[in-house]
Parts: structure tokens; C-alpha cells; sequence
């Protein structure tokens, strides 16, 4: 107990006696780019000097593949975030508190004003131990006590984060702690790549699987005909191939003017917004709720049980059925089965060729699905009972695929919560190395 003391802060604790709690402007020198002076779009080049925005991060580190480029002049504009190697990056809005060091920086890169740059003041304080004090609960607890009762856009500012503090041991611990963290953090992240490369296959294999039986039926032995249809190939012979108009009716949402009415008090009908489909076609939970005194039904359709909505702008591709009465957005597109046609078949059938519709709606700047694109699409059905089996026979399957992907993503947030907890135990010395200790 000797050799630990109260660090006085509250999200720290109690920190080995030979470290000290710094404030980060005293340790780093921490540079920003104050506007753009008008710089748009329009003046991205092809070639010239690197310009580092928060999309670029990867991994804890810059993308340069994925940056623009801009002009020597714009690069000249801030002499003091012209970037080097080994520069730690945090980003301080968008996506706050994505973490980077630069590494195999190319001659000329600059940050645009959404990414701070932090260089250590002189030489006793080590950029990779504070790349891991970053990533650590110890800026998180901080960082959440700033923004708290904040309701606006969470930022992380330069001169709040001037004051945050931390726990920092000599040169040579800060040293030994970011290579331990190097080796434990490296094979945490080669667990999570491994389950996440499982997500990836079991997700894959949903999809063939789906398309496989919603194009080629159950039975193996049927006799086959050619669809017409490139992506598809040949149908059993007794199925009927008719485009998407003549089977179902197509509706697209719309969001009321003042918005009155909308909630989150679950008062009305469900309002469907992107955010509410997820990966296992089954939308079962919603953000918001509107009432019919807000939407006059000769503008807005409330759309029946078993509808399927797709999402037809910007986040296109992504769909699902609903099993109650619901209103949504103008980004939806609402499906509703005509007669004969049996609901989660044609949902099968939609997710089967969902690849197509998102590799054409992206050559568009904004990726859109247009309404008549959408009633052109052929589609090959057999009888409503056929439909039914099919159906049932993928609910059966997808549910055990979907549990065992909830079962791998499962553990990739354990994964991640260990790799937090270690990382903060590290850096606020509740563990030690033990060669420095």
C-alpha cells in the first residue's frame, strides 16, 4: 500500500507513488487548423500534398490510400500541422476520438479542422504511451464527464481538451508499458480479426444461402428452365417470372413538415427510419413513434402487416419486414405483397438480389433506388404454398445462422471491453511491468 497514492482525480484512482499527473497541454504541444479561408470540394486535386481528414484513420493509423490531395498553397497555409512521422492524431468531431499515429508518411500531408495534432514537449514523454492513454478509459471518463448534459453535437474543443489530465510514469515505464501494450493489444486484435472474419463468412453464407433457395427451390431434382434474368440463371420450370410491379404495391414514406407528433414515447405508430433495419430482416425495434394526428393519410400511408421496407436513399440496400402497422420515412421504400405473393418470400427474394439494386443505385453521386427502377425488377416465384415452405424453411435456417453470428459478435464486444480494461490498468499503473517495477 506504500508504494501507490490517491492521483485526486476521480476517473483515475490510485496511481504507483513515482508517477505524476500531468495536464496534456503541459506535456504536448497541441495544433489544430483554425477554417479553411473557403476551401471546398472543388479544390481537390489528384496529386500534391496529403490532406488527413477523420475518415482517413485506420486501425491507429492514416490511410494515405484513401486521402485527397490539395494544393502547395493550402499545404503552406498552417506551417505547424505540416505532419511527420509518428505525430499522434485525435479527431475532434464527426466521429470523436479516433486515434492515429502517422506512420510512412508520405513527403507532404496536412490535417484538415477536424483532426488535432499532438507532439510531446521535449523528450520525456513517449508518443505510443500516450496513443494508449487515448484509447484508454482514462480520456473516455474524462471525455464523458465534459460533453455530460450536453445535448448539441458532441466536439471534442482544443482548449477544453488542453486541460485534461493524466497519470504518466518516467521515460523508460512509458516505454516498457507501450511495448507490453503492443504485444498484448496485437494478439487481442488478431482474436478480434479472426471473429470478425467469422461474421463475415456466417453473413456471406445467409446471403448465398437465401439466394440459392429463393432461385433454385428445395427441391433438387426439379426440372429447370432459363429465367431470362443473367444473375439468376435457370428456375424450376413450373415457376412464373413477372416483374416486381405486377406483385406487389410500391409506397415511399415521407417525414411531416413541423414534425409534430413524432416521439420516442412509443405514442402511435412505429416511424421507420435506415437506423431501424439491421442485418437480420426482422424490424422489431424503433427510435420513434408518430401519431395519426400527425400525418393526414391522403399524404402519408400507413402501411399494413408484413409490409417490407427498403432503403432506397444513401444507406440503400438495407431491408426488412415489419409485423405491425407502421408509417416511414421518404428514405424507405414500402413493399406491400399483392394477392398470392407471400410476404417473406418476397423478402427473401428482395435480399437475393439486394446487391445488384446497391451496385446500381451507387453510380449515382447520391446512391439512390428510383421507384420505376424498382417495379422493373424480374422476379421468379413459385406457388403461394411453394412460397410458404420456402419461407419457413429460411426463417429456420437464417435463425440459426443469426444466433451463431450474435454469439461471435458477443464475444467481439467482450474482446473489446477486455482490450479497454487492459489498456487502462496499463496506463493508470494498476498494472505494472514487471522488468520496471
Amino acid at each position: 500500500m506504500g508504494n501507490i497514492k490517491d492521483s485526486g482525480i476521480e476517473w483515475i484512482g490510485k496511481i504507483p507513488k513515482n508517477w505524476n499527473v500531468k495536464i496534456i497541454k503541459n506535456i504536448c504541444k497541441l495544433k489544430g487548423r483554425i477554417g479553411w479561408e473557403g476551401l471546398t470540394s472543388d479544390e481537390y486535386i489528384d496529386e500534391g500534398p496529403y490532406l488527413i481528414t477523420g475518415i482517413d484513420f485506420l486501425e491507429g493509423h492514416i490511410n494515405w490510400e484513401n486521402c485527397v490531395h490539395v494544393s502547395e498553397w493550402r499545404y503552406n497555409q498552417a506551417k505547424e500541422i505540416q505532419i511527420k512521422d509518428n505525430d499522434l492524431l485525435i479527431t475532434k468531431d464527426g466521429t470523436v476520438g479516433k486515434v492515429a499515429l502517422t506512420t510512412n508518411t508520405p513527403q507532404k500531408a496536412t490535417l484538415n479542422s477536424g483532426v488535432l495534432l499532438m507532439r510531446p514537449i521535449g523528450a520525456d514523454y513517449k508518443e505510443k504511451f500516450l496513443y494508449y492513454v487515448l484509447l484508454s478509459e482514462e480520456f473516455w471518463h474524462w471525455f464523458e464527464l465534459e460533453n455530460l448534459g450536453n445535448t448539441t453535437i458532441v466536439h471534442l474543443y482544443q482548449n477544453a481538451f488542453a486541460k485534461f489530465k493524466l497519470a504518466l510514469p518516467n521515460l523508460e515505464e512509458q516505454q516498457a508499458i507501450a511495448d507490453c501494450l503492443d504485444d498484448k493489444v496485437g494478439k487481442i486484435d488478431d482474436i478480434l480479426a479472426d471473429l470478425n472474419k467469422q461474421v463475415e463468412i456466417l453473413t456471406a453464407y445467409k446471403k448465398s444461402l437465401i439466394t440459392e433457395t429463393v432461385t433454385k427451390g428445395l427441391n433438387p431434382d426439379a426440372t429447370m428452365k432459363d429465367s431470362g434474368i443473367e444473375w439468376i440463371g435457370e428456375v424450376p420450370t413450373h415457376w412464373d417470372i413477372k416483374r416486381l410491379r405486377y406483385i406487389c404495391n410500391l409506397k415511399t414514406g415521407g417525414t411531416p413538415t413541423d414534425r409534430y407528433g413524432i416521439n420516442d414515447d412509443k405514442y402511435g405508430y412505429p416511424w421507420v427510419t435506415a437506423p431501424d433495419i439491421n442485418n437480420t430482416y426482422k424490424i422489431n425495434e424503433f427510435s420513434q413513434y408518430i401519431s395519426n394526428d400527425a400525418i393526414r393519410e391522403s399524404a402519408y400511408k400507413l402501411f399494413p402487416e408484413k409490409t417490407i421496407l427498403l432503403v432506397c436513399i444513401a444507406s440503400v440496400g438495407k431491408i426488412g419486414i415489419i409485423n405491425e402497422k407502421c408509417y416511414s420515412n421518404q428514405q424507405i421504400t414500402a413493399l406491400m405483397a399483392k394477392n398470392n405473393i407471400h410476404p417473406e418470400y418476397l423478402l427473401y427474394f428482395m435480399i437475393s438480389c439486394s446487391d445488384n439494386i446497391v451496385a446500381d443505385a451507387s453510380s449515382n453521386v447520391v446512391p439512390i433506388i428510383n421507384s420505376s427502377y424498382l417495379k422493373d425488377i424480374k422476379c421468379t416465384f413459385p406457388s403461394e404454398k411453394e412460397q410458404i415452405t420456402i419461407a419457413n424453411y429460411l426463417d429456420k435456417k437464417c435463425s440459426q445462422v443469426d444466433s451463431l453470428i450474435a454469439d461471435k459478435q458477443t464475444q467481439i464486444e467482450k474482446m473489446k471491453k477486455y482490450k479497454k480494461s487492459l489498456i487502462y490498468e496499463y496506463v493508470t499503473g494498476k498494472k505494472r511491468v514487471k522488468e520496471v517495477v
